[in-house]
């Protein structure tokens, strides 16, 4: 097949020529190009117009590339998980023996294929946050939600029974600890914040949340409890740990325990039903250590677990 000729390739023709007339030496002079060029041109040069056009120095292979043995894994997998993202999907080949990076998985799934989503070039906006944690337990942000209603049984609903989840989250670590409850009032935040501090492995200095009345009284419009302290906040000052309230409809202050929460409607509430309050403790408690063995893009793909671990093991005292 005939190839049209570009002006680099005419440029190239040009030279070999005058090179076979005058030499390379003078060819060199002439068009300011290397001699080592001009006779790589000449040894190349066939008479036809495709000897003319550069040749790609990129490697026939990769010496790091996938082998076979990986990518049938790979496919494998994607074909089994289907609606799987990618750091799930990571998370599993690991557990299988894979030990490429996730960068790596994504470019292989990009060549294959099989990963049609392609990463947004252009720059999210990230929420703004008050100053985040410097060391384990430096700031600890707590929330409460309703777990989904469709998560429960027809006999719950019936019972008019509503159940709650309280989060805490270490901003430094991105540990958590999660209590499943049916009441939502500042005695169940009580028992929560003694539950937490038994189950962190680090001091807990201070413990940010929203303006609920499970919390605080501080936004009551009740000028006789406007002043008065809850069970929740007593505990606190008894246990010696600042407490912090973010402004008001800012929730993107406590925007770290508020993203975890989406991890759990994607991760643990999705398609699941609860028969008991017990039934709802059981299965968290897995989701938890699930989520505290997970790896995180802003902790450089280590979990939780193995960051509060890199920093121990750094010589950092918690």
């Amino acid at each position: 097949m005939s190839k049209s000729i570009t002006q680099k390739m005419k440029y190239k023709q040009s030279v070999i020529k005058f090179s076979f007339k005058y030499g390379v030496k003078e060819a060199a002079k002439k068009f300011n190009e290397w001699p080592k060029t001009i006779y790589r041109w000449i040894e190349r040069y066939d008479g036809s117009i495709e000897s003319l056009a550069d040749k790609s120095r990129r490697p026939l292979s990769h010496p790091n590339q996938h082998t076979e043995a990986e990518i049938k894994l790979i496919k494998d997998f994607k074909r089994n998980n289907k609606e799987t993202g990618l750091v799930v999907l990571w998370v599993k080949l690991r557990e299988a023996g894979y030990t490429r990076t996730i960068q790596g998985l994504y470019h292989v799934m990009r060549r294959l294929g099989i990963y049609k989503k392609a990463p947004s070039k252009k720059k999210q906006p990230q929420p703004k946050e008050w100053v985040t944690g410097n060391y384990p337990g430096d700031k600890v942000q707590v929330d409460v939600k309703y777990v989904p209603e469709e998560c429960l049984t027809k006999e719950l609903k019936e019972q008019g029974e509503k159940l709650y989840q309280y989060t805490a989250i270490d901003e430094y670590t991105r540990l958590r600890y999660i209590w499943y409850t049916n009441a939502h009032d500042t005695y169940a935040s009580t028992i929560f914040l003694e539950k937490l501090i038994r189950y962190f492995p680090f001091k807990i200095k201070t413990i940010q949340t929203d303006n609920g009345f499970e919390f605080t009284n501080r936004l009551s419009w009740n000028a006789f409890t406007k002043d008065k302290k809850t069970m929740f906040e007593k505990k606190l000052k008894e246990l010696d740990i600042m407490y912090k309230n973010i402004e008001p409809y800012t929730p993107k202050q406590n925007g770290k325990v508020e993203r975890s929460h989406r991890k759990d409607q994607e991760r643990f509430y999705y398609g699941r039903k609860f028969y008991s309050l017990e039934d709802l403790r059981n299965q968290g408690r897995h989701w938890l250590k699930e989520y505290n063995n997970f790896p995180m893009k802003p902790l450089k793909w280590l979990s939780p677990r193995e960051y509060l671990k890199q920093y121990k093991s750094q010589g950092q005292t918690c």
